[in-house]
């Protein structure tokens, strides 16, 4: 009697689709790291009083921009053409990883530590869009 293996079906994810994925895990881990800052003692004061890294127009701004970009990235990813998409892709992911790499190291401390676990998180996501869109298949 032959032992049967059970054989699961698969299929090839266009890279479309997995860099757009990538995208919105980042901005979730993004958004978590902004949400579980609120819980940092003093964060709401502070907030409340101004005294904040933001608490200028153009910074804000800045933040924005910054912040801005993985939730674009999640549509763009899907919807532009193949040779865009990938110079997108890889500079948009190469300054990503560098600077949340800064926020990352510069977020050393007790109550900020789960910033440094997202951080490095969020690292390992963009360098795998970057990757992935620098393996990008050809035809």
């Amino acid at each position: 009697m032959e032992s049967t293996k059970w054989q699961y079906e698969d299929f090839k994810v266009n890279v479309k689709l997995v860099l757009s994925a990538l995208w919105a895990s980042v901005m979730f881990l993004y958004i978590y790291g902004d949400y579980f800052e609120l819980y940092v003692p003093g964060k709401i004061e502070n907030l409340q009083n101004g005294e904040n890294v933001l608490n200028k127009p153009y910074k804000l701004l800045f933040a924005t921009i910054i912040l801005i970009l993985p939730s674009l990235m999640i549509f763009l990813s899907l919807t532009m053409p193949s040779k865009w998409n990938r110079i997108l892709n890889i500079s948009i992911g190469v300054f990503l990883t560098l600077f949340t790499l800064l926020v990352g190291i510069s977020s050393f401390s007790e109550w900020r530590i789960f910033y440094v676990m997202l951080s490095f998180l969020e690292c390992m996501l963009t360098s795998i869009i970057v990757w992935k869109s620098w393996n990008w298949p050809k035809h």
